[in-house]
């Protein structure tokens, strides 16, 4: 996310360090996944510990989630994994949305929830995901920040393996997890919704890894897509497999595509027969110096979230990179349509603008715009019919709340989903504020249709009324669309993660990369590295941004600017270094931050 990686690309290499005793685990929210036992340091001595620091709202952490399933399994008697919940937004703080979204994600394995972030400071953490190493004897022997790490990780984790049962300090056995109950509920999780023509409804289930169709009533089960398993699998409706699906759209010929999320892809179902049959994505993730256009079967894509008919093609919230992708059905095809992977808030040229996980998508009354969900900027964006991109509502990545009002001053938490309404104004699933919103762009005035919704991740009309996705209630709720909106009291938030104090004047940035083990920097065609650095405001930096191939450089402040937000991109590439092979396998690496400063003259 804003403190990672936002183009999901194999990250820096694991830092080795002293033997640094690891510190203990405290978190003020408690132990999740361990049966109402806590835990301490000492209850995993004698087996390797890898900590992952996440939050639930960032896409590069589910990717994280996702890397580690195989090692978690291949290594269960040997290695145990804890998440530490580490929040960004306030909702994330709530200790009932931090059980939801272990459950909603599929953690299988113990969760400390630290919502004051206590044992991300004492492991000096500075990045959304990151991953602690500790060996069978409670020393901290490397941390990585970002995704791509499992190969890497592995590697270390069977060498640990072997040296301490050398050692004679290795423990093997079941470790720590105690799997909650589950719960009978139609849906689990649901994440977007759509309206069919003869009024039923076609709900992604995204927990339970299939789609549902329900009655005109919005409660009644009629028939189900998906045989409930985590998998990629075409065909009919009781065998084919889903990855947690999320957004619906119905194209020109009645079936329905679908963004199945942790896949990669995009799927197409005849609600009618009941087959589905996938159309673009390998089933792979999308890495940095992949291809970015061509054969939809061919090209990788990374976490689809949402997506939308518009302009012959079907448009995809690209959220794992920060872009919009545009799917062609006719010719087969997919393309970049707007963002460069690069996370924040930057409004212009469709190829030149910035995105921070773009989640809903929904095209105007008019058709002429394309309403976005930017939810890690908790903004609602459009892009218009001269592929232009604009801002409506929300300021960048550190700024929530949910206050209502004018839409320059108004805010929104975490966004998910959007919805056009026939009068031409938005609405918007305020998710962490547990809201449903509207902007009104005649007036530019933001208020607020419904609260007490528990994290709404989408919506559609059904007459005069919209149905919400409640995603954390696991149900539909139906809503008479008001006249007035309900006016709410204005709060404001930034996030929990405190800006690092600078100094105006000159800055020096250095930037860290060993090449992991067994790989050199690639040198061969020139520099194997490059740096990029900006800032938001852009007169933050008075000196020193724009792109380079050194890792380090000076930045001069502007003493003028006393906040704002520097981003930092950092790039390497490597190849095997075996000269036996005669075609090493060469890897790009890349590592994102976000990090919010104050400049002030003690900093």
């Amino acid at each position: 996310m804003n403190d990672a990686a936002p183009a999901p690309t194999p990250a820096s290499a694991p830092r080795k360090r002293a033997r640094v005793r690891a510190p203990e685990l405290i978190g003020k929210g408690g132990w999740i996944n361990t049966g109402g036992k806590d835990l301490k340091l000492a209850d995993f001595r004698g087996r390797t510990l890898i900590l992952d620091f996440w939050t639930f709202c960032c896409i590069n952490c589910l990717h994280v989630l996702d890397e580690l399933r195989e090692l978690e399994e291949k290594h269960r008697d040997t290695v145990v994994i804890v998440g530490v919940h580490s929040p960004k937004f306030v909702h994330e703080a709530e200790h009932r949305a931090v059980v939801d979204a272990v459950e909603r994600y599929e953690v299988h394995h113990p969760v400390l929830d630290d919502p004051e972030l206590a044992t991300w400071k004492q492991y000096a953490v500075r990045a959304w995901p990151t991953l602690v190493v500790i060996d069978p004897e409670g020393y901290v022997v490397a941390q990585h920040a970002g995704e791509g790490h499992a190969t890497a990780i592995a590697t270390l984790v069977a060498e640990l393996e072997a040296e301490h049962a050398a050692k004679g300090t290795l423990r093997r056995g079941d470790g720590p997890y105690v799997p909650p109950e589950p719960v009978a509920t139609h849906l689990r999780f649901p994440g977007k919704a759509l309206a069919l023509p003869d009024g039923t409804f076609l709900v992604s289930d995204t927990t339970r890894h299939r789609l549902v169709r329900l009655a005109a009533d919005g409660e009644s089960v009629l028939r189900a897509y998906g045989d409930g398993e985590r998998g990629l699998l075409d065909g009919p409706a009781e065998r084919a497999r889903f990855s947690e699906p999320q957004g619906l759209a119905l194209l020109p010929d009645g079936r329905v595509v679908v963004a199945d999320t942790v896949n990669h892809a995009l799927r197409v179902l005849d609600a009618d027969s009941g087959e589905v049959v996938t159309v673009a994505g390998t089933g792979a993730q999308w890495w940095q110096g992949s291809a970015t256009a061509g054969p939809a079967r061919e090209v990788a894509l990374s976490s689809p979230w949402d997506v939308a008919w518009w302009r012959g093609e079907v448009w995809i919230a690209m959220a794992g990179v920060h872009q919009l992708w545009a799917y062609d059905p006719a010719a087969g095809t997919v393309r970049v349509a707007a963002g460069t992977t690069n996370e924040g808030l930057v409004d212009g040229p469709a190829a030149e603008a910035w995105f921070a996980q773009p989640s809903g998508l929904a095209v105007s009354a008019d058709g002429e715009s394309l309403w976005v969900a930017d939810s890690e900027t908790s903004a609602l964006r459009r892009v218009d019919a001269d592929d232009r991109v604009r801002t409506a509502v929300g300021t960048g990545l550190f700024d929530f709340g949910h206050r209502d009002g004018e839409a320059a001053r108004a805010l929104l938490q975490h966004p998910l989903g959007v919805t056009a309404l026939p009068d031409g104004s938005v609405a918007v699933c305020d998710t962490y504020n547990h809201a449903l919103r509207r902007y009104d762009p005649s007036s530019g005035q933001v208020s607020t249709l419904a609260t007490d919704l528990r994290e709404p991740s989408g919506a559609v009309l059904a007459g005069e009324d919209i149905v919400v996705v409640e995603s954390a209630r696991h149900q539909l709720t139906r809503l008479r669309l008001p006249e007035q909106a309900v006016q709410v009291a204005a709060v404001a938030h930034r996030t929990r993660r405190e800006a690092t104090a600078v100094a105006p004047g000159t800055l020096r940035l250095d930037v860290v990369f060993r090449a992991p083990t067994g790989q050199k920097l690639d040198e061969r065609y020139g520099p194997s590295t490059r740096l990029l650095v900006s800032a938001t405001p852009p007169e933050l930096i008075a000196d020193g941004a724009g792109a380079g191939a050194d890792l380090s450089r000076t930045l001069t402040l502007d003493p003028a600017v006393t906040e704002g937000v520097l981003h930092v991109s950092a790039m390497a590439a490597s190849c095997d270094d075996d000269e036996a092979n005669e075609y090493p396998a060469c890897h790009v690496h890349q590592q994102d931050w976000g990090v919010p400063v104050a400049v002030r003259a003690d900093g």
